[in-house]
């Protein structure tokens, strides 16, 4: 799988980790707004039951992307000079925290909505405070993964391309079109190509 993520064109990436999710969301909106247009008296419970496939939809989108990065990380790490010392094992546990994070989120939300009381829509303080406690944290750790994920994903990318020891401002470029991945794609992904082709083949 990761070889295939590395030899993937640019175009088949950006399909499968943006315009796939777009398109199903797209139909999943459009598919709602109708249901609420063609009802005589509309009722607003409705939406609870399309909110819970939107998970899905983030499930799909973060496996693409976050199996991209896995690849581009780890798939190239037999590329990096032997000289150089990467923390692999630090990045594997950043990747994987914002992982299980938003497993757990999404279950969260699907029981919230399976459980969505009609007869007692009152929401309850004490509950929605205490959730917010303990997610408001974890979510900011778990951006704080993510960021460094794509850190350590750049500086292997750059590593690897330039045969040396880098430092950040080396690929901060790498960095920052990688965090808006629609673009980065683009650039990012016919070097990884190129790197892979002129290399000798992956393991």
């Amino acid at each position: 799988m990761t070889e295939r993520f590395l030899k993937a064109k640019h175009w088949q990436l950006f399909i499968l980790t943006f315009g796939i999710p777009l398109i199903f969301q797209i139909i999943l909106m459009s598919t709602l707004f109708a249901t609420i247009t063609t009802q005589t008296t509309p009722d607003p419970t409705i939406i609870f039951s399309y909110m819970k496939y939107f998970p899905l939809l983030m499930l799909l989108f973060m496996a693409l992307l976050f199996g991209w990065f896995w690849s581009i990380a780890i798939g190239l790490q037999k590329k990096v000079p032997q000289d150089i010392s990467m923390k692999v094992k630090k990045f594997k546990i950043f990747f994987f925290i914002p992982l299980v994070y938003l497993l757990l989120l999404m279950l969260f939300i699907n029981i919230a909505i399976d459980g969505f009381d009609t007869a007692n829509p009152e929401p309850n303080i004490a509950i929605i405070a205490s959730y917010f406690v303990i997610i408001f944290p974890l979510h900011f750790f778990s951006i704080f993964c993510i960021l460094y994920s794509m850190y350590f994903v750049a500086k292997t990318f750059k590593t690897v391309e330039l045969q040396r020891a880098v430092k950040f401002g080396d690929f901060a470029g790498e960095f920052f079109i990688m965090w808006f991945y629609p673009i980065g794609i683009w650039i990012i992904q016919p070097k990884i190509n190129k790197m892979v082709e002129e290399l000798s083949p992956l393991d």
